[in-house]
């Protein structure tokens, strides 16, 4: 029976990830969705911007202290293992519905791009971002990183052994594609309004903080990580870089 309620919790999570990921894709795009980044906006500016900095504070503490091997350590001691990484995909998500619900939106424009090029140009770059972020997960291990994994190796009653470190081809060209995806997705769009600049600016602050912390972990975690961060930049791909000492890392299969 726990087996099963692990499993179960896992598959759970997993799916309210897929819907809010879903969700996310309009809700900063503003459309599909009954409530966007960008809907009309009520109350007073001031009012509004502290609630959107409060649920983006909100979100950037959840994400970022549940990272964190400490916290996992102590986590680990109250719920199982195996369900950690899916309780963290789950609160995640919860987090970010609460943003979705709560948001205010402030009202003004900081720029509009009018010609049709140029709008169809950010909107392919907003899908590009999102397309990005997707595959970035599936080039290191997508069911690993949402909790799936974790569950299905339980259930199955099999060991779990944490992914190799390995650079497929996008992670040779940036230590984080992932993160480039969520800027992308962040910044394209034909009519920048100040609440979306406001979101934009503060999840990007939030991005460039959050990659020292992971960094760290990595070092930590892998000893070749040093060497891969010294030659492969964090989110500007370069033209010429020093490919040779990258492939000397010996990071197991590359997909």
């Amino acid at each position: 029976m726990k087996r099963l309620v692990i499993f179960s919790f896992g598959i759970v999570s997993y799916a309210v990830f897929f819907a809010t990921f879903l969700y996310a894709i309009g809700f900063i795009g503003n459309f599909w969705v009954p409530k966007s980044i960008d809907s009309a906006h009520t109350g007073s500016v001031s009012g509004a911007l502290a609630v959107d900095l409060a649920l983006l504070g909100l979100f950037a503490l959840q994400h970022s202290v549940m990272a964190r091997p400490a916290f996992k350590r102590w986590w680990t001691r109250r719920i199982p293992v195996s369900a950690e990484r899916s309780a963290y995909t789950l609160l995640s998500s919860l987090a970010l519905i609460a943003l979705f619900i709560s948001w205010r939106p402030l009202g003004g424009v900081v720029w509009t791009v009018a010609s049709e090029g140029g709008r169809a140009a950010l909107y392919t770059a907003y899908a590009f971002g999102w397309g990005l972020l997707l595959l970035s997960t599936f080039l290191i291990d997508h069911f690993d990183l949402f909790g799936l994994r974790q569950v299905w190796l339980q259930w199955i009653r099999k060991p779990y052994t944490p992914p190799v470190f390995r650079t497929p081809w996008l992670y040779r060209q940036v230590r984080h594609p992932l993160y480039v995806g969520w800027l992308f997705t962040f910044w394209s769009t034909p009519v920048m309004t100040v609440t979306h600049l406001v979101f934009a600016v503060a999840t990007t602050a939030y991005i460039l903080i959050a990659i020292q912390f992971e960094e760290r972990d990595l070092l930590a975690a892998h000893a070749e990580y040093e060497v891969y961060r010294q030659h492969v930049p964090m989110l500007m791909p370069l033209l010429k870089f020093k490919r040779r000492a990258v492939e000397r890392v010996r990071i197991g299969n590359e997909s």
